[in-house]
């Protein structure tokens, strides 16, 4: 059974579980049987009409590339409702458990009708009481973090510095700035204008290279225009390169968005290098299409990692490999690649790390989820991404541009 399939029969006992408390609550609002039958029968044709009206859930083709009102008024409210009480579901769960405990503890100290401190302890109003309000919090918490996520936190940009010190440098290169964008996934909650904004953003930066690592658009192919479009006034002096990611592959755009980008002057590397040249110092650039060594949606595993760029990597030259999947690492490092630039990930999305680094969604699927990382002779820096999949909301995984800032050491 794949995790896509448990997290959906979670999601249906959920929404079975809310619809229950839905019912319980009417029942104490409205004495009436018939109107109360009345309520929930139209509550529950105006769920299945939004549900349906939504789905797929995680696209919709063809996809609109601005926010409309239907987006805004109905299905940014569904999905937020839905992750939200998926959430709140399981805190219930978790909740439960305890409460379950003291409810057995009481019912023994009632068959041993016992009256020692912990029976009276147990049976405490005050003690009821505080966990019914403390379970009454924790479980509005997902919905205040929901909308958070879904009005601010998708849209609060990030703009990290990341030096990234490499012994070989050469001297040419530096203090030299690359700028990297990723995950675009243009749609409704991740419009043209807003990419256009972020494009400003970067060109401000004043990077000497700006690269993109995938994921332009998300199911739709006919998106792949407005993208191109939106992204075509990125500026840097050495260039602005890219790569494809899992999206772009799935969708089937992946020659003809590389085609797109080339006539507005972006060059999509597939396999391919390219030499970034300051006097007589350069820069070996790889670009690869999305590999992986599992199976992942659509995508075939792919045996060998990297297998098409043994050929172009330069062994005596500052190598670096714009790669949209992040477990390419170890195997990149193997072959001396110096800096591997990612995205993928998003950070998560729905991530509460600074609870515990291991409360992140990625991390059932890579353990390089944002940031950098370290192996001998070698570096990755997972970028979060500016776009969003499936839900449109962000927690403790802001929208992300990466300034990198090179220098030996």
């Amino acid at each position: 059974m794949s995790i896509f399939t448990i997290v959906l029969a979670i999601l249906a006992v959920s929404q079975a579980y809310w619809a229950w408390r839905g019912y319980r609550f009417a029942t104490r609002l409205i004495p009436d049987r018939g109107r109360r039958i009345l309520l929930c029968g139209v509550a529950a044709a105006v769920y299945a009409a939004m549900f349906w009206w939504n789905w797929p859930l995680f696209g919709r083709i063809p996809s609109p590339v601005s926010l409309t009102l239907k987006d805004a008024l109905v299905t940014a409210p569904f999905l937020w409702w839905l992750a939200s009480s998926l959430m709140a579901f399981l805190v219930v769960g978790l909740f439960a458990i305890p409460q379950g405990i003291v409810g057995a503890a009481r019912w023994m100290a009632a068959r041993r009708r016992s009256t020692d401190s912990s029976g009276r302890a147990i049976a405490s109003p005050e003690r009821r009481s505080f966990l019914e309000r403390t379970a009454a919090v924790a479980v509005a918490a997902p919905f205040v973090g929901g909308a958070y996520g879904l009005l601010y936190g998708r849209l609060n940009l990030e703009t990290t510095a990341q030096p990234i010190r490499i012994a070989r440098l050469p001297g040419a290169f530096e203090g030299f700035r690359i700028c990297q964008l990723s995950d675009i996934h243009i749609g409704p909650f991740m419009p043209s204008s807003e990419i256009r904004k972020y494009v400003a953003i970067a060109n401000a930066l004043r990077p000497d290279l700006t690269v993109l690592t995938g994921d332009f658009v998300t199911f739709d192919a006919g998106t792949q225009q407005p993208v191109v479009e939106a992204l075509s006034g990125l500026r840097a002096p050495f260039g602005v390169f890219g790569s494809l990611g899992n999206h772009d592959a799935w969708t089937g755009v992946e020659d003809s968005i590389t085609e797109l980008f080339r006539q507005v002057g972006v060059r999509i590397l597939r396999g391919t290098n390219v030499e970034i040249t300051a006097g007589a110092d350069s820069l070996n650039l790889i670009g690869v299409d999305f590999q992986s060594h599992r199976r992942f949606g659509p995508s075939a595993p792919v045996v060998r990692l990297l297998r098409n760029i043994e050929s172009v990597i330069a062994r005596d030259r500052v190598n670096i490999l714009l790669s949209h999947n992040p477990d390419t690492f170890e195997r990149a490092a193997s072959l001396g690649i110096d800096l591997s630039m990612a995205g993928h990930t998003h950070g998560g999305q729905a991530a509460l790390e600074f609870i515990s680094p291991e409360i992140a969604p990625s991390r059932l699927v890579t353990p390089y989820v944002a940031g950098l990382f370290h192996k001998p002779g070698s570096q990755l820096y997972v970028n979060r991404g500016i776009g969003t999949i499936g839900i449109p909301i962000r927690i403790g995984a802001p929208p992300e541009i990466t300034l990198y800032s090179l220098t030996r050491g």
